[in-house]
Formats: structure tokens, sequence, C-alpha cells
């Protein structure tokens, strides 16, 4: 009786809070829809756009050498070297593994810092997988017969070599994408329906509500969400090790000394984490001071990234 007693004067552990001092759900709500449905775009966006622009222009002109002088501009006459092409792909893939497992064990182990990263983290993971998917396909010298390594019957009787770690990688990168859009969209449904109901426009309006589905933040909503959330995150998880293993396969299987190496799967995966973690800092500090968001992208969050 005793015992009872003195558990009831015991006051329950006080909570950390949902939103940070000087902000209401509200504030942050408005802070973060201004981003998206700013009328006036910042200068400092078109600068950024007209680097990326150049980038890209010099992109082209290198594929365009390619097509016109061949596969050996990769440098894949090198017998003790590898292509330039397939090492740009593993980084991608690299890049983008993080981002995905950032936010799917952080969901899983119900971290609140996730939150300060997940959106951009998801995001790079789908820009890296689709400029990593560039390379495969100019490094098969002849990119308008891609298909060719999908499993479909044809006339010619053509089959894909299974043997080979590219048809591995098309099967394995295109899961990993699959799963990673999903994974990224069902996190953005809720975000979505708040942008429907504050855009000024009448396209904005349906726009956004076709992309958020109806979405009206029921609990039956919000129970669904979470569970397909929670089950995307369990199925990214074991994909950034078996991907990443495929992709090691593309070396390892070799024949080539020094390159034939079982180690090779473990220390890819390995060194894709490091990359991608690093690769999320680099965004979100940028981003942090850019649009003002050092109360939203913690800086505990970015650190404890920056240490993972």
């Amino acid at each position: 009786m005793r015992l009872e007693e003195e558990q009831r004067e015991i006051p329950p552990p006080s909570r950390p809070p949902l939103v940070e001092p000087g902000h209401t759900f509200a504030s942050v709500t408005d802070k973060i829809s201004a981003i998206v449905l700013a009328r006036r775009t910042p200068r400092g966006w078109f600068a950024g756009f007209a680097a990326a622009f150049t980038l890209l222009m010099v992109f082209l002109t290198s594929i365009t050498v390619l097509l016109v002088r061949g596969v050996g501009v990769f440098g894949i006459n090198v017998p003790v070297g590898w292509g330039f092409d397939i090492i740009n792909f593993v980084w991608w893939i690299g890049i983008g593994h993080a981002g995905t497992l950032i936010s799917a064990i952080l969901l899983l182990l119900r971290q609140q810092w996730r939150n300060s990263i997940n959106r951009f983290a998801e995001a790079m993971t789908l820009f890296a997988v689709a400029c990593a998917l560039v390379y495969p396909l100019a490094h098969l010298g002849r990119p308008w017969l891609f298909y060719w390594l999908f499993p479909y019957p044809n006339t010619m009787n053509l089959q894909p070599q299974f043997r080979s770690p590219l048809v591995w990688d098309v099967f394995a990168v295109s899961t990993y994408g699959l799963v990673s859009l999903l994974f990224w969209y069902v996190g953005l449904i809720p975000d979505l329906a708040t942008l429907r109901d504050r855009s000024g426009t009448r396209l904005g309006r349906a726009a956004y509500g076709i992309l958020a589905m109806g979405w009206r933040g029921s609990a039956a909503h919000w129970q669904r969400y979470e569970t397909a959330s929670l089950l995307l995150a369990g199925l990214a998880t074991p994909l950034v090790v078996s991907v990443h293993t495929v992709v090691s396969f593309d070396f390892a299987i070799s024949i080539i000394p020094g390159w034939h190496a079982t180690i090779f799967p473990p220390y890819f995966v390995a060194g894709a984490i490091y990359s991608g973690f690093a690769m999320v800092t680099v965004l979100a500090i940028p981003l942090r001071a850019f649009y003002g968001l050092g109360d939203f992208i913690l800086g505990s969050g970015v650190k404890t990234c920056l240490q993972g």
C-alpha cells in the first residue's frame, strides 16, 4: 500500500517538446509551405540552376563524344584499370543508398531528429539512382539497344546473359529505385495535402489534390500511412545491403587480379554508407543556411549524421 502511494507521488518523465520553443505547429507549417508556394523565386535559385545547367551541357557534350568515338574514351581498354562509367555508376549508387537508409532506419528506431533531414535525404536517393542509371547505358556502347537487357522474348530469340553483373544491376537497381520512390511518395502525402489546402491557384490546388490522393488527416488515414511507411522502411533497409552487394559484383567476379576479391561486397556497402551520410550533410548545411531553417534542420541532427 505504501509502495503504491510512493509511485503515485513520482511525476512521469518529461518528454522533449515536439515543437521547438518560439514556434507553434501553425508557424512551422507556414514557414515550410512558404518555401514551396513562394510567388517570387529567390535569385540564389537561379544561380544554382545556371551552375547545374552548365554542368548538364558538359555532360551532354561528353555523351556526344562517346557516341562518336566509342566507349574507348572511358578507358575500358586499360587491362589493369576499370571503366570510368562503371566507377561513376558505383559512386552514384553509393550516394543514393544512405538517403533511404537514414530515413528508413531512423523511422524503424523512432528517432525524433529524422524529421530534420528525411525529406531531402530520400529525394537525394531518387536523383542519385536516376544519375546512376545513365552510366550502364553509356557502357553498353549502343544505348539505344538497352532493352536487350530485359528478359523478354523477341523475334531474334536473343536472351540476356544472366551470368553478367550488368543484368543483375538491372534487377537490383530497378527494385531499389521503385521501393525508394514509393517510400518517398508515401511520406509526402500529408505534406502534399497541406500544400493543396494552402495553394492560392486553381492549378496548384488541382495538382496537389491529385497527388495527395484524398488525404484528410483522419485517424484511419494516419493508421494506414504509418503501416505503409513501416512496411516500406522494412523493405528498403535490407535492399540497401543487397543492392550494393550486387553492384560490387561488377568488380568482384572479374578475373583481373586485385579486383577478384570476396571482400568487395561488405567493403562497398560500408563505403556507400559513409559517402551517402557525407552527401546528406553537404545538402543539409547549405539548405539550412540559405532558407533560414536553423530551427528545423537542427544542428544536433546534422552532428549526429556526421558522426554516423
